[in-house]
């Protein structure tokens, strides 16, 4: 066990100035996390189909490869708080919860894995997690090389129940302490987002030493929640966006496609603003009662390819007229961009229209575009012509130009 006094100097002689570097996200992590939908459900004698649980996390990673997800690229099962035991085991290591995972954690990664999918958990860094377990602060190395023996493939680490001036160099040491493990580890990050409310986060630093970060609110089900989100990217008063790219994504937190608080165009709204965002796609939903629609929303191909567009460039809001926001993103081949109109009133549809030269588009050759969600293919446009859609309040449409 380190105090962090002692951890930064070993990371100083140890000259520890790299970058993360293992290797992954190099497009945004899709997946499914417990949090938004089941939280810290533990009464599992009253609900033993929706507690945290190993049976939760088996089900959810049956449905996944059942029912499309993981063919569709949504290939991490991550278990959020609530998982841990209240005490270290005697010789300090992690420990869960003995009667909802009886089986033990490297069981059920075992059984995550053996379906084609990759394993993911959290902690705090923290002397507690959110939800009052034990948290990781003095136990860095000794947490990220129980992970390692569990076999994580991503890890999430919180940040309550700690001081948010350590974490330049807390974040960066347990990074370290994955990489000494010599597992590829997908590291996510809480870091900014606790820090944004009583300093500015040196983006760039955290670009360095994780793969995904937080920066903002926790997601609730509501179209209120995923609004303000929308607004806190739009604005991106840190400058966060312009260090995001493969590697290390932005993360405007989970997928709350298919729960209770979106109407149908919202959640149409979440799926084409993440998408163009390079945003992860971290469903949070019960995947065995989801509705059709949402079903086939988080599963759309077209969506999806716009998200994981090999040049893993973050999308930016570049101008609201009105009610409408004018969202763009850099895909291949080079030249070419996804957009995404957002009307965001709640009275009436609008008619909208802009010329394709206000998108930043150039080529004198002119574009293909395609309307996304449907694949609906609208023509070869110039660089003078004008695009006209009508949109829905809190509504989107979704495009795409390819260079011709």
């Amino acid at each position: 066990m380190f105090s962090l006094q002692c951890l930064a100097f070993v990371l100083e002689l140890w000259a520890f100035t790299s970058a993360l570097d293992n290797g992954l996200a190099r497009t945004p992590p899709m997946g499914w996390l417990s949090w938004e939908r089941f939280r810290c459900n533990m009464d599992c004698k009253t609900y033993p189909d929706d507690c945290i649980s190993e049976r939760l996390f088996k089900d959810m990673a049956d449905v996944m490869v059942r029912d499309g997800y993981l063919a569709a690229g949504y290939e991490y099962v991550i278990i959020d708080d609530c998982w841990l035991a209240k005490e270290r085991d005697a010789t300090g290591r992690l420990q869960p919860d003995p009667d909802r995972f009886p089986n033990g954690i490297k069981a059920l990664a075992d059984y995550i894995h053996s379906k084609g999918l990759k394993f993911g958990i959290y902690e705090d860094f923290g002397t507690k997690t959110c939800g009052g377990f034990p948290g990781s602060e003095y136990y860095l190395q000794y947490d990220a090389e129980t992970f390692a023996k569990w076999t994580v493939d991503y890890f999430k680490m919180d940040g309550c129940y700690s001081d948010v001036h350590q974490y330049d160099d807390a974040y960066p040491a347990m990074g370290f302490w994955l990489n000494k493990t010599g597992r590829p580890i997908l590291y996510s990050c809480s870091w900014p987002a606790y820090q944004e409310a009583v300093m500015n986060p040196d983006y760039k630093k955290i670009a360095k030493y994780c793969n995904v970060w937080r920066n903002f609110d926790d997601i609730n089900d509501s179209w209120d929640s995923v609004a303000s989100i929308i607004e806190f990217y739009g604005k991106d008063h840190s400058k966060f966006i312009e260090v995001a790219g493969p590697g290390n994504f932005n993360d405007p937190d989970m997928l709350i496609i298919g729960n209770y608080g979106l109407s149908r165009d919202q959640q149409r709204s979440q799926m084409a603003l993440w998408s163009v965002m390079a945003a992860p796609l971290i469903m949070s939903v019960d995947l065995r009662n989801i509705r059709p629609f949402s079903r086939s929303l988080l599963l759309n191909r077209s969506a999806i390819a716009i998200n994981q567009d090999r040049l893993g460039a973050p999308g930016r809001r570049i101008n609201k007229i009105g009610n409408i926001q004018v969202w763009t993103k850099a895909i291949e081949p080079a030249g070419s961009l996804a957009f995404v109109f957002h009307h965001s009133g709640t009275a009436v549809p609008l008619r909208f229209s802009i010329g394709l030269s206000d998108l930043g588009l150039s080529s004198p050759q002119g574009y293909n575009v395609t309307e996304v969600f449907d694949s609906k293919y609208m023509g070869v446009f110039k660089t003078t012509d004008r695009l006209k859609v009508d949109i829905n309040p809190t509504g989107v449409f979704f495009g795409k130009a390819i260079r011709l």
